[in-house]
């Protein structure tokens, strides 16, 4: 009688065993934490805008995708930042020039701009300050809480110096431009 030998291997219990789309969903999860993480950043701590327009060239050009900073923020004098609709009906990008409680005084005529009486060294700007839209009466003591912005394309910017734009309430400015995300050969932190 002829016999027959059956070898049984019975697996090691402490060998790993490969489950085949163990992979997959370990991709799956990294990329939804990610798009959550992306989500809740960009609800909480940044903001992406575009430019609208030309009043903020040759800093900013029409069309560039921006970075915006807007926790815990305060404005201060020099920062670009976002203000919300008030008369213009869109988000603009402004350059503040005076914070509550400075005095501003702008001579239309020479181009110079002061603040609490020293003339802005403004190396940023397209050209001096030259048109006057009739909206305040200089010089002007800006209220607290009030802020008072310009385009750094002076002769081309709606802003602080009309009355549809006007002084800018804290509340308005939804916050500091701090990156520029487009075009990519302009990509990189917005400067002072």
């Amino acid at each position: 009688m002829a016999r027959f030998q059956i070898n049984y291997e019975i697996p090691d219990s402490t060998e790993e065993t490969t489950v085949p789309y163990k992979e997959f969903i370990e991709w799956i999860e990294t990329i939804v934490f990610s798009f959550f993480t992306v989500i809740l950043i960009f609800t909480f701590l940044l903001r992406q805008v575009n430019v609208d327009g030309e009043s903020m060239i040759p800093t900013l050009q029409d069309g560039e995708k921006l970075i915006v900073h807007h926790i815990m923020y305060t404005p201060e004098r020099g920062d670009i930042i976002i203000v919300d609709s008030l008369g213009v009906g869109k988000p603009i990008v402004k350059r503040v020039i005076a914070v509550g409680g400075d005095t501003i005084d702008i001579n239309f005529e020479s181009g110079e701009v002061k603040v609490n009486g020293a003339v802005l060294d403004e190396p940023y700007i397209k050209d001096l300050t030259k048109l006057d839209e009739g909206g305040q009466s200089y010089p002007l003591t800006v209220p607290s809480g009030y802020y008072f912005v310009m385009g750094d394309n002076r002769m081309n910017s709606l802003d602080s110096r009309s009355e549809r734009v006007g002084l800018v309430p804290e509340d308005e400015i939804a916050g500091k431009v701090i990156f520029r995300i487009w075009p990519a050969d302009r990509l990189g932190k917005i400067g002072e």
